[in-house]
């Protein structure tokens, strides 16, 4: 505020007063920003994939290549990329959410994580090319051999590259399994999935869409893959599950002392359920599995059994959820069997 006085002709003295303007705050939008933009690019290369070196050094650590180069052999010719370039080269796209083998042109495009991981991606036609190698037609024929006249889904056995690549899912499992030593349960979690596919080749599976229905078994403690079975999508998930249990446990390493197995009602299939109760179980661990949990397909006699439970007999189950009601209850069921023996002891 500045104060002016000055006379009036009257002799009367007068003040005026007026008030200086403040000086005006600046808007940051008026400030300059703090970077500056160069005229020249920057010869660094970047990549938008920063985690894939840790995949990649997981599989490097867990010593898949070497296992590769041991049990996968389809090259013809020394020049190129080998087996474990290639196989190592599909994870990585898998695990960037890739949809086919096309999506490896983005990755080649991507020179970084090419400097990143020492080696550069095979095209797509390369790696279909590789990929062909796993595939049998004599296979097939053989499998369609094998049906009864009546039958039109068969399995295929697997080929030997198949075969290898199976032995080195188990090797990662062993090495796991010397890794986590402390854990010596083992839950073996067989399930059949269906996986979609615009292939022409590609069946209709039982809910309609075009796919294949490969059958899978999980050690769940460890949520890694014992085992897997590649099937057509019209192939029934009940059809000989046997065979993947048989893999799954062998693939165990030494360190689990401890057996459980679960399955949906896919697995209530007769041989399979044998194997699994008899302590001398070929191909498979020895002594009693305390915890066998396999769904029951629910037939009239079932029902009837679950409907005549009293109401006051039903427990709640599990946590709570906001949108179902979960509850159990003992049914007073035994299932028919087909054949039986006196010294078998009866499924609840």
């Amino acid at each position: 505020m500045q104060g002016v006085r000055k006379f009036h002709p009257s002799g009367v003295e007068c003040h005026y007063t007026r008030h200086m303007k403040k000086p005006r705050r600046r808007s940051p939008t008026e400030l300059p920003m703090l970077f500056e933009i160069a005229p020249q690019p920057l010869a660094e290369e970047l990549t938008a994939l920063g985690g894939v070196p840790l995949v990649v050094r997981a599989f490097r650590s867990l010593g898949l290549p070497a296992a590769i180069q041991e049990h996968v052999h389809v090259k013809q010719r020394e020049r190129g990329y080998d087996e474990a370039t290639y196989v190592e080269s599909l994870v990585v796209l898998n695990a960037v959410g890739g949809e086919g083998v096309e999506d490896l042109e983005r990755l080649r495009e991507d020179a970084a994580l090419s400097k990143l991981l020492g080696h550069d991606f095979p095209s797509p036609r390369a790696a279909l090319e590789f990929l062909y190698q796993f595939h049998d037609e004599q296979k097939v024929e053989e499998a369609k051999g094998r049906r009864a006249p009546e039958e039109i889904a068969y399995i295929l056995e697997e080929s030997a590259p198949l075969q290898g690549l199976g032995r080195v899912n188990r090797s990662l499992v062993q090495e796991l399994g010397s890794r986590c030593a402390e854990q010596g349960i083992a839950t073996v979690d067989q399930d059949a999935t269906i996986i979609e596919s615009r292939k022409q080749e590609a069946l209709p599976t039982y809910e309609g869409e075009r796919g294949y229905q490969p059958m899978l078994a999980v050690w769940a403690e460890m949520d890694v893959v014992l085992a897997d079975q590649f099937r057509d999508g019209n192939v029934p998930a009940m059809m000989e599950p046997l065979t993947v249990a048989k893999a799954a446990f062998a693939a165990l390493p030494g360190t689990v002392k401890t057996y459980y197995y679960r399955g949906d009602s896919a697995c209530h299939e007769s041989r399979l359920v044998n194997w699994l109760r008899d302590e001398k179980r070929a191909d498979g661990p020895q002594g009693f599995i305390p915890l066998c949990g396999i769904s029951a397909r629910l037939s009239e006699a079932l029902q009837e059994a679950i409907l005549a439970v009293p109401e006051e007999a039903w427990k709640p189950y599990g946590e709570p959820h906001p949108e179902e009601v979960r509850e159990c209850a003992e049914v007073p069921f035994v299932p028919g069997e087909k054949s039986e023996h006196k010294e078998t002891e009866p499924l609840r």
